[in-house]
């Protein structure tokens, strides 16, 4: 039985936890890992694999799909993140899992507003009444705050320096 090595983030701890499994591993044999490392998992406990757009199924005996060297578990209290997006003087909303990366919203934003490719890559997201644009590959759940499930970025032009 192969084993391979996973990264555990959990809605409102920062570190993440590195714990090594089966490569054909069961729901059940991942809810044990999560508890070897602390995380407790109740009926309102999501887990996403990397980018899923659904949580896994609660059964013990579910084989875990998508599971492979270097996947990333989203630990949380909620299935879906209401994203608002806002740029000049227009407004989108739309609904991620808590593993999407601040990449695909802002290319789900750059869809949305019919923004040139050119442009975009001009742009970046920031976080509303803030100065902090995170990094692209930032997961949204470590973004949120408590229980709240919303987000709110601003698409704004980044600031370069030509000369």
């Amino acid at each position: 039985m192969s084993k391979i090595t996973i990264f555990i983030q959990t809605h409102g701890r920062a570190d993440i936890a590195e714990a090594e499994t089966a490569a054909a591993a069961t729901v059940g044999e991942l809810h044990d890992i999560l508890a070897a490392n602390g995380i407790a998992i109740s009926g309102e406990t999501a887990i996403f694999i990397d980018e899923a757009e659904e949580p896994l199924p609660g059964e013990r005996h579910h084989p875990v799909n998508g599971l492979k060297h270097g996947s990333r578990i989203h630990v949380g209290h909620f299935k879906k993140i209401a994203v608002t997006v806002h740029f000049h003087h227009k407004t989108e909303k739309h609904h991620f899992p808590p593993g999407a990366r601040v990449r695909a919203v802002k290319h789900w934003a750059v869809h949305a507003f019919g923004m040139p490719p050119k442009d975009a890559a001009e742009h970046v997201l920031q976080i509303c009444d803030s100065t902090s644009r995170p990094a692209s590959d930032t997961p949204l759940h470590q973004l949120v705050h408590a229980h709240d499930c919303t987000l709110c970025f601003n698409l704004v032009p980044e600031k370069r320096i030509e000369g």
